[in-house]
C-alpha cells in the first residue's frame, strides 16, 4: 500500500478514524446515512444503476437486491472507474464461474487494507512478529492484502509463494524458513497441508515450527476440525482469518479466539431471508447482503453475497463486533450418492479427531458409486485405520444421509488435493470422476 499524495493520507486517516471510533445507537444511524449517501452517489454514475434518484434510507432499503450472477454477467457496468483507470487491475479466481474483471483505485486499497489491519491490531501488533506470506498475488489480490497489512501494521514480511515457477519452490522456502524464521505465517489450507506433509517426511516439521505462533488460513474453506489438526501439528493457534470476496472486499476478520467478526464500520451488512431484508442484527440468520462503505472503482448497493450465515454477539474476545459464521452457499455442493456434499460438511468429517494429509472423492459418472481416498499421516499406526474408516463411515452416514463405497487410507495422494487448488475449483481439485469402477 503506498502513500503518493496528501489525499492519500488524508483519506487513510479518514478510514482509520472511521474503523476504530466507538459508537452508539444514534451516531451509528447517523454514521451509516452519511457513508450510505456516498456510496449511492458513487453508484449512481455506473450503467447499473442509471436511475437511483436522490438518496434516502427509504429509497435505500426500497432498493432491490443485486445478485452476484447479474454482477458476474456484466461486470462492466458496474463500474465507476474504467478498467485502465484503476492503480491495480485483479480478477476473481472463477471459482463460481467467469473470472469477474476488478479493477482497485488507491483509495479501494486503502481502505480495505486499513480495516483489515485495525481488525488485526490486537493480534499481530507490537508483538516482534515475523511474517511470511505463502499466497498467490498473481491476479488475485490476498498476496497484497497481507502485504500492505503488515506494511501498515509495521510487520516485517517476506511473500513467497510456493508455486511461483523459477522463483520459488520447497526446498527455496525451507532455508528461507531457517534465516527469517517466521512467527506467523498467511496461508491457503490445502498449501498447508502440502507443505507440512513435506516437512513431516523430511522430519523438518518438529524443529520448523519452533518460531511459529500462529497460522492465518485464507483463500478456501477452512472448518475448525481442520485448523484444530494443523494447529496441533504445529503447536500453534490456527484461524480463519477472514471472510469476503474479491469483489466486496473484506467483510469478516477473524480475532484472537478464532471467531469471525463483521467489519461493520467498513460495511452496511443485512440479512435476506423468507421474511424480507432486516439489518444484521445478533440472532438472526440467512443469505449476507453488504454494501461496502469505501469501495471507489466498483460501489456496490445491497449485494447479496449469496452465502447463508448466522450472526451472535458475546465474542468471548470482548470485541464489540458481531460474529458471523459462515456456513456456505445454499446452492454449493456437489451431488454425491444423491446427496448434496458442501466443502465444510466433508471436511468437517475428514478432519474429526484424524491425522488425514488430504483427500480425494472418486465417484461414477452415474452419481451412483463413490469412494473417499484419505491421505495418511506419515507417522499415523496403521493398525488404527480400519475403526476410523468405520467412525467416518458413521459419521458420513449421519450428516450427509450415505455411506462410502469405500474408504481408503493411501500413502500419497495428487499434489492438486492439497496444492491451493480448490482457491480456484473444489470440484477439480479434490474430485475425480472415473471410467470404471474397482471393487474394494
Amino acid at each position: 500500500m503506498k502513500i503518493k499524495s496528501r489525499s492519500d493520507l488524508e483519506h487513510l486517516e479518514q478510514i482509520q478514524r472511521e474503523v476504530t471510533a466507538h459508537r452508539g445507537a444514534a451516531s451509528d444511524e447517523a454514521f451509516y446515512t452519511a457513508k450510505l449517501a456516498e456510496v449511492w452517489q458513487r453508484a449512481a454514475r455506473t450503467a447499473a444503476y442509471p436511475s437511483l434518484g436522490p438518496f434516502s434510507m427509504r429509497a435505500f432499503l426500497d432498493l432491490p437486491v443485486t445478485s452476484k450472477d447479474d454482477l458476474k454477467a456484466r461486470p462492466l457496468e458496474y463500474l465507476r472507474v474504467p478498467v485502465g483507470q484503476g492503480l491495480k487491475y485483479y480478477q476473481t479466481t472463477g471459482t463460481t464461474g467467469t473470472p469477474t474483471p476488478t479493477p482497485r483505485t488507491a483509495k479501494d486499497m486503502i481502505a480495505n487494507t486499513v480495516s483489515v489491519a485495525e481488525a488485526w491490531r490486537p493480534l499481530l501488533a507490537d508483538q516482534g512478529h515475523r511474517a511470511l506470506i505463502l499466497l498467490p498475488s498473481d491476479i488475485v489480490p490476498v498476496a497484497d492484502l497481507m502485504v500492505g497489512v503488515c506494511e501498515f501494521l509495521d510487520i516485517p514480511h517476506v511473500k513467497a509463494y510456493p508455486y511461483t515457477t523459477g522463483i520459488s519452490d520447497w526446498d527455496r522456502i525451507i532455508a528461507l524458513w531457517e534465516v527469517f524464521r517466521p512467527t506467523v505465517v498467511f496461508v491457503a489450507p490445502g498449501v498447508l497441508l502440502q507443505f507440512s506433509q513435506i516437512l513431516k517426511r523430511r522430519g523438518l516439521l518438529h524443529e520448523l515450527r519452533r518460531p511459529v505462533e500462529r497460522l492465518m488460513l485464507l483463500g478456501e474453506v477452512s472448518t475448525p476440525e481442520l485448523r484444530a489438526m494443523v494447529g496441533r501439528w504445529w503447536d500453534a493457534r490456527a484461524c480463519d482469518a477472514s471472510y469476503g470476496s474479491t469483489e466486496s472486499g473484506t467483510l469478516a476478520a477473524c480475532c484472537a479466539r478464532d471467531r469471525l467478526h463483521l467489519l461493520r464500520r467498513a460495511n452496511y451488512f443485512e440479512i435476506a431471508g423468507e421474511g424480507g431484508v432486516v439489518p444484521a442484527e445478533a440472532g438472526r440468520e440467512g443469505r449476507l447482503v453488504v454494501t461496502p462503505l469505501n469501495n471507489d472503482a466498483r460501489p456496490l448497493l445491497r449485494l447479496d453475497m449469496g452465502d447463508e450465515v448466522s450472526v451472535t454477539d458475546r465474542c468471548p474476545c470482548g470485541a464489540d463486533g458481531p460474529v458471523v459464521t459462515v456456513h456456505g452457499r445454499g446452492s454449493d455442493g456437489t451431488a454425491i450418492k444423491s446427496s448434496r456434499v458442501r466443502t465444510r460438511d466433508l471436511e468437517g468429517i475428514v478432519y474429526a479427531d484424524h491425522d488425514v494429509l488430504g483427500y480425494l472423492i472418486e465417484v461414477d459418472g452415474r452419481g451412483a458409486w463413490a469412494r473417499l481416498l484419505l491421505e495418511r499421516d506419515p507417522g499415523a499406526d496403521r493398525a488404527g485405520e480400519p475403526a476410523r474408516q468405520e467412525l467416518i463411515q458413521h459419521r458420513t452416514d449421519e450428516r450427509l444421509g450415505f455411506r462410502w463405497d469405500e474408504v481408503r487410507f493411501v500413502n500419497r495422494l495428487p499434489v492438486t488435493t492439497k496444492s491451493g487448488g480448490s482457491q480456484k475449483s473444489w470440484k477439480r481439485s479434490n474430485i475425480r470422476v472415473v471410467d470404471e469402477v474397482v471393487p474394494a
